[in-house]
């Protein structure tokens, strides 16, 4: 399993405009072969930082993902709005692996 790890740097002015697009986001991941393990929106602290957590049977399964991703119209949608309102500032992807007894 590998799993995705995501930080976020979001405008903190546009939150309710991120969280519309995270829920959206985990419908598309599970409904193409992911695991979401949920986003984590600021609460206290930093205001305009996010995370996610997604996995993937394989590093494999991901890049299908990937693949399909950039032609599901469901997805494409949501990149194009997020290129018009500009909610999130940067964003940084780890790939980590479980350590399991």
């Amino acid at each position: 399993m590998i799993t995705c790890h995501v930080r976020y740097v979001i405008d903190p002015y546009q939150l309710s405009e991120f969280e519309a697009y995270a829920k959206a986001w985990l419908r598309i991941v599970e409904r193409l072969g992911g695991t979401h393990h949920g986003y984590f929106l600021p609460s206290e602290g930093a205001s305009n930082v996010a995370y996610c957590l997604f996995s993937f049977p394989s590093l494999a399964d991901y890049e299908s993902y990937r693949h399909i991703a950039m032609t599901d119209t469901e997805s494409m949608a949501l990149v194009a709005l997020l290129v018009e309102k500009k909610f999130i500032v940067s964003y940084e992807r780890t790939f980590l692996r479980p350590v399991l007894a």
